[in-house]
């Protein structure tokens, strides 16, 4: 990605850009952060870009499917005249606790998308054009829509300056226009025009030390949307979209220094963490296990270092995205719905791409695949459930327990009365059936279980080879004369 940058270089520079142009803007000074800082945002824009583009455009991915037609779900901060009332918002505002090194610097990025809303217009016999729902070409098939263009407003600190009320900065994005023309065999079909309204915003920084022995600051991040628009009387959501800040997260990053946790924060800084006030987002760190220096601020919760699939062929932009169902049934499209999701977004056609290039062995890597095993066990060896030599005292196999007076272990035979209030419902159905004691357990609580078969269920041996019971306490039970 290109992050291009506006203004003049320095401390306390605002930047804008947009990724994935391939260039900077003319005029760009070039990179706001130091080197180090933005290899770090480099490593967490990763799933900063999932966040970006949580739910952008759904399966099937044209704008003609209903769940295309309600979009921007996540993070929009609309202007205040219009938040009033709508339920929507028009701030947000991260805090979290930092640990800055004398001198240090504070690298703040803003990222959003910015709507773009996008008419379809088709040549006239007489040189004209007319706006229309659909235009027909050979590889796609255009329809009116809302392309989202990524925006960054990159900010550099000193951490000193942020004490008492902090620093303000402003940013303006002013309205502009695009067209696009549109030709077949060297004839004009019809064009494209594109619309970007006025967005206009402000980043409020502050940070104040956390009473204590340790040289902690809780940092307070407010982000806002100051656009002056007014709507008109009964404005639908639509129209104030195109001036909102869509999918806003932030980048937090120090040049030394580094970051605490709020999800699970050390001991000592665990009620400074508490009292740390999050609106319509949450911070976590970002970046390689281990490390602190970056915070991912997103209105989506995430835990802290979150990553990205590593076996994910590509984004496919569709909200708690599955991988392989969606590349299956998005290469199962007919060839008509693949030209109208091409013609509905350029990312929804490099998804079309993806799947019908993807090789057997990509959507194979994909079928199956288990990640929380290897994150909690790593490269350990393989442990027990139960280790007799370390828990000599205990043997589910010879244990007994007395119920009624009468001593119960593997082999007893029993009479199952299920508990109302604590049970599973199902095992309410098994009241009055007569079970054989298979294990006596003890958990780690000091509660005693039995396990057991039930009588006369014809799958009762396969459940006992593969070491499935139902389970029971003592007073569910009472216990049988022996056969």
């Amino acid at each position: 990605m290109t992050t291009a940058g506006t203004g003049l270089p320095g401390e306390g520079v605002v930047g804008t850009g947009v990724a994935g142009s391939g260039a900077p803007r003319p005029g760009a000074p070039g990179r706001v952060f130091p080197e180090e800082v933005d290899r770090r945002f480099a490593q967490a824009r990763q799933i900063a870009d999932a966040v970006l583009f949580e739910g952008y455009v759904l399966y099937p991915y044209r704008a003609s499917a209903a769940k295309n037609r309600l979009r921007w779900q996540f993070g929009v901060l609309v202007p205040p005249g219009y938040g009033e009332d709508s339920g929507e918002h028009s701030h947000q505002r991260t805090e979290c606790l930092m640990e800055p090194r004398p001198g240090d610097r504070l690298a703040v990025e803003l990222r959003f998308l910015r709507a773009q809303r996008r008419t379809v217009q088709r040549a006239t016999a007489t040189g004209g054009f007319e706006s229309v729902d659909e235009l027909e070409l050979a590889d796609r098939v255009l329809v009116p829509w809302d392309e989202g263009v990524e925006e960054r407003i990159e900010l550099l600190v000193p951490v000193e300056e942020l004490a008492g009320d902090g620093i303000v900065r402003r940013f303006d994005l002013p309205a502009c226009e695009e067209m696009e023309a549109l030709r077949e065999d060297g004839t004009p079909v019809g064009r494209v025009l594109r619309r970007r309204e006025r967005v206009a915003g402000l980043l409020r920084l502050s940070a104040q030390e956390v009473p204590g022995p340790y040289a902690v600051r809780r940092l307070t991040v407010v982000v806002e949307n100051t656009a002056d628009w007014t709507p008109p009387a009964e404005a639908r959501r639509d129209a104030a979209l195109p001036r909102a800040l869509v999918s806003a997260h932030l980048l937090l990053g120090l040049d030394r220094g580094a970051f605490l946790s709020v999800t699970d924060p050390p001991e000592w800084a665990r009620s400074a963490a508490g009292q740390c006030r999050n609106e319509h987002t949450w911070p976590v760190l970002a970046g390689p296990p281990g490390r602190a220096q970056v915070v991912l601020s997103s209105p989506i919760i995430l835990e802290d270092h979150p990553n990205v699939a590593p076996e994910s062929p590509g984004a496919l932009y569709d909200a708690t995205e599955i991988d392989e169902i969606l590349a299956l049934r998005t290469a199962a499209l007919t060839d008509r719905e693949k030209r109208e999701a091409r013609g509905t977004d350029e990312r929804a056609g490099a998804v079309i791409d993806l799947a019908d290039s993807m090789p057997p062995e990509v959507l194979e890597r994909l079928h199956g695949a288990v990640r929380g095993l290897r994150e909690i066990t790593g490269n350990a060896p393989e442990q027990p459930w139960w280790d007799p030599a370390a828990e000599a005292e205990a043997d589910p196999d010879r244990d007994r327990v007395v119920v009624d007076g009468r001593e119960v272990g593997a082999g007893s035979r029993v009479l199952l009365r299920p508990g109302q209030r604590r049970t599973d419902a199902q095992d309410l159905f098994l009241h009055g059936r007569t079970a054989v004691v298979e294990a006596v357990l003890h958990d780690v609580d000091g509660s005693v279980h039995l396990a057991v078969t039930v009588e006369d269920d014809p799958g009762a041996d396969l459940w006992r080879a593969q070491g499935r019971f139902r389970y029971f306490q003592p007073d569910e039970v009472t216990p049988l004369e022996e056969p």
